[in-house]
């Protein structure tokens, strides 16, 4: 076994936990729906958009730590401080997710609601990874050169404004902007290009 096989281990198992965690909590609300749907309820639950693109958003950047782990795979050595490093890393994405959906959906009427309590939260813990994830490939000689580039320095600097921009600002269609914005940069750079 690699450093990095022993290590990726503790990695994918948290970061698997944490796409559960986005499709239980999808599973949850969807049930809810239904079931408030099949009573023939008069207060209709509504899921709305803003959460759902939130899931969507998390986890194509949940898959884009995943792609950095492989990337970086020749780099990986096993110490106490990689595996602190990554269990910290990997559980405050676990966070991230864990707070996208709610544990009861049907304290909320509509889940926009639930959104705004929780998307600065979400989006500072994911902004706060992006810098984690820049200090360690800083500290590594065999890629900094690689990473001080214009495109890439100014890529990351868009991606954290946009996370920026949806933490001041409050307005439902302007965060549908941006998380749609969000997902298709995803798109753009991990499946088109």
């Amino acid at each position: 076994m690699t450093d990095f096989e022993f290590i990726f281990v503790l990695y994918a198992l948290i970061l698997g936990l944490s796409l559960v965690e986005l499709l239980g909590g999808l599973g949850r609300a969807l049930e809810y729906e239904f079931a408030r749907d099949a009573e023939g309820k008069d207060d209709q639950f509504v899921i709305g958009w803003l959460t759902p693109l939130m899931a969507v958003f998390v986890m194509v950047d949940l898959m884009s730590f995943w792609m950095f782990a492989w990337t970086v795979r020749p780099l990986v050595n096993v110490s106490p401080q990689m595996l602190l490093g990554v269990m910290g890393f990997a559980s405050a994405y676990y966070l991230a997710a864990r707070l996208v959906f709610p544990s009861d959906p049907e304290r909320f009427r509509n889940l926009d609601t639930h959104y705004f309590r929780v998307s600065r939260t979400i989006f500072g813990i994911l902004i706060a990874l992006v810098f984690v994830q820049w200090a360690y490939l800083l500290s590594l000689d065999e890629v900094r050169e690689a990473l001080l580039t214009p495109a890439s320095v100014g890529l990351t600097l868009f991606f954290v404004a946009m996370m920026g921009a949806a933490m001041v600002f409050r307005n439902r269609h302007v965060q549908a902007v941006l998380l749609v914005a969000l997902i298709v940069r995803y798109l753009v750079l991990y499946v088109l290009i």
